[in-house]
């Protein structure tokens, strides 16, 4: 047997490797930082054999609640991903499983390459609405590109709605959420998405942390920075991404701001805002309510009972991406958190929280939006 993690988003630590009941590895930290949480990595030689994978320092990983509850991500073809029944003891967590196959690829979430990130905007260039913009590079020199979305018929006075997505690069299903929203968004047959264009440009950003999520990261890019701690202050040494995106925001300002996370321990859909931003009033407090309404009429999937706890007012972390541009732009922005784990309230013993799931909220994601933008059209903020 053997396992290997030396491709795109790779990272384990092999421990032992011998016996096919006794496989034993540690998750790696992400390479410049002490965060660690992320894995996924090649299982070689497993074919008709009563595998057990524990994973011997769990209980020493950054969000160790995560495993309750929790089932590996697991695939032999790469392209579905289904769950594996998993313990967490307090210590180890284990996983078992017998394959006919050679191999199999067990992962904390369904891998979003950087392959596929570049095979999204080939896709989306194709469309006559889409521009492709290069922002600039990485620390590690990748290309940083977003999407510049809108009808050609030269009217400013459409609303610029952003959406950025896997700022933490281990949080996958971000941008498996935005590969659904921008398939959409350019479906000419989508009613929703033409009805959307009319009132609104989009700038979208699928992949805020291209080396991270090619180094096998967790939380942070190449430099060892956790991007949603640097909106207050980036710069290009340390935190490029941020900087560019935030200069670009500047230049062409924000109206709607969603960005995309995961959440290693709560296993629902929720949203996160701005109400301990300084400028929090009534306004932005009754389109935050106008937007969660929305969402609980476009899909089940969301609900907002299981969530982070209320900041208090005037205490919130600028150095946020949801509270920076809240706070500068005076704009509707909220943080979206989907699970490692899955939708307790609809769940999927097979496959758990998945990419076809991550990709369907994205959808519907316009759907509330739509429902949204006539608030955010009657309640402008002050020039």
């Amino acid at each position: 047997m053997k396992i290997s993690s030396e491709f795109d988003g790779g990272r384990i630590e092999v421990v032992a490797c011998d016996q096919a009941d006794d496989i034993q590895v540690n998750i790696d930290k992400d390479s410049h930082a002490d965060f660690r949480q992320w894995f996924y990595f090649r299982l070689h030689g497993v074919k008709d054999k009563d595998c057990v994978v524990k994973f011997m320092n769990a209980a020493e990983c950054s969000y160790v609640e995560g495993w309750q509850d929790y089932d590996v991500c697991a695939s032999t073809d790469r392209q579905e991903w289904f769950r594996l029944p998993t313990e967490f003891d307090g210590k180890v967590m284990s996983v078992e499983f017998n394959t006919d196959t050679d191999d199999i690829y067990l992962a904390y979430f369904a891998p979003y390459s950087f392959e596929r990130h570049i095979n999204l905007l080939a896709f989306a260039q194709h469309s006559p609405l889409t521009e492709v913009i290069n922002l600039g590079e990485t620390v590690d020199g990748r290309d940083f590109d977003m999407l510049k979305i809108e009808q050609p018929d030269n009217d400013d006075d459409k609303l610029n709605v952003w959406l950025t997505a896997r700022q933490h690069p281990g949080e996958t299903m971000a941008e498996w959420f935005m590969e659904g929203f921008i398939e959409s968004l350019l479906d000419a047959d989508n009613a929703t998405s033409r009805a959307l264009l009319q009132e609104c440009r989009f700038f979208l950003v699928p992949n805020m942390n291209p080396d991270g999520a090619y180094r096998g990261n967790l939380r942070t890019n190449a430099a060892g920075a956790n991007l949603n701690r640097e909106w207050q202050e980036p710069t290009m040494e340390k935190s490029p991404e941020v900087y560019l995106v935030r200069q670009k925001m500047l230049k062409e300002g924000v109206d709607i701001f969603l960005d995309a996370h995961g959440d290693e321990a709560i296993p629902y859909n929720f949203v996160a805002g701005c109400e301990g931003n300084p400028n929090y009033d009534e306004r932005l407090k009754n389109l935050e309510e106008v937007f969660k309404s929305a969402y609980f009429t476009a899909t089940p999937e969301f609900q907002d009972e299981h969530k982070y706890d209320l900041d208090e007012p005037g205490k919130g972390d600028l150095r946020l991406a949801t509270n920076y541009v809240g706070q500068t732009f005076s704009c509707l922005a909220y943080t979206l958190e989907m699970p490692f784990k899955d939708n307790h309230d609809w769940p999927d013993e097979e496959y758990g929280w998945s990419p076809e799931r991550c990709k369907k909220l994205g959808e519907d994601t316009l759907v509330a939006l739509l429902n949204t933008v006539p608030a955010v059209l009657a309640n402008p903020r002050e020039k």
